[in-house]
This record gives structure tokens, C-alpha cells and sequence, in this order.
């Protein structure tokens, strides 16, 4: 989760800085501006890396909390994919390891 926390803040600065390494979709729904995205993408990744260290550490809201943040990053990445697929699909293969590890952990 830390990891996928750490990719999701490189996205986020990448689009904040309107890197020429995203590309740009035609016709697609959910298309906000690049760096409306970067936010998203470094508000969400900072979240990831917070509960990863939470979960790292012990917490008891570790769990839910990390549960709840991979499932949106898996949503947020797969709505990311017009503009760089492979990263993204990256990062949601970390994320569905995080729910799957997360959900089958025993108390």
C-alpha cells in the first residue's frame, strides 16, 4: 500500500506539472483537466501512504481505512487509464493485492 501510495504521488506531481508523458483522450466522459487529475492523484497517494504506514504500524483503524483507500484508487486508476495505461493498470494490480491481502487478513 505504501508503494502504491508512493506511484500515486509521482502520477499526482506528473500531472500537476502537466507532464507531456499523459496523453490525451478524445472522447471520453470523465476527461477533467490534467491537473485537476494530478490533484486527485496526490491527495489519494498521500491518503495510501498514510495508511500503509498505519498498517505498517499496527493501527486498528489500519485496516478499514486501508481497505476503503485501495478500492478508491483502483476506481480513480481505472477511470486514469485514457491517459497512461500502463501505469495505471500498474497500480491497480497493487491495489487489487492490497484488497485481497486486506480482506483475507485474519484479526
Amino acid at each position: 500500500m505504501v508503494l502504491s501510495g508512493v506511484l500515486s504521488i509521482l502520477q499526482g506531481v506528473a500531472g500537476i506539472a502537466r507532464d507531456r508523458l499523459f496523453g490525451t483522450p478524445l472522447h471520453y466522459e470523465y476527461r477533467f483537466d490534467l491537473t485537476s487529475w494530478g490533484w486527485i492523484h496526490l491527495v489519494l497517494g498521500v491518503a495510501l501512504l498514510v495508511g500503509g504506514v498505519a498498517l505498517l504500524a499496527r493501527v486498528p483503524w489500519g485496516r478499514p481505512a486501508g481497505l476503503a483507500l485501495a478500492a478508491i484508487s483502483l476506481v480513480s486508476q481505472f477511470m486514469f487509464i485514457p491517459y497512461y495505461p500502463i501505469w495505471c493498470i500498474a497500480v491497480m494490480i497493487l491495489d487489487l493485492m492490497v484488497l485481497w491481502t486486506l480482506a483475507r487478513l485474519a484479526d
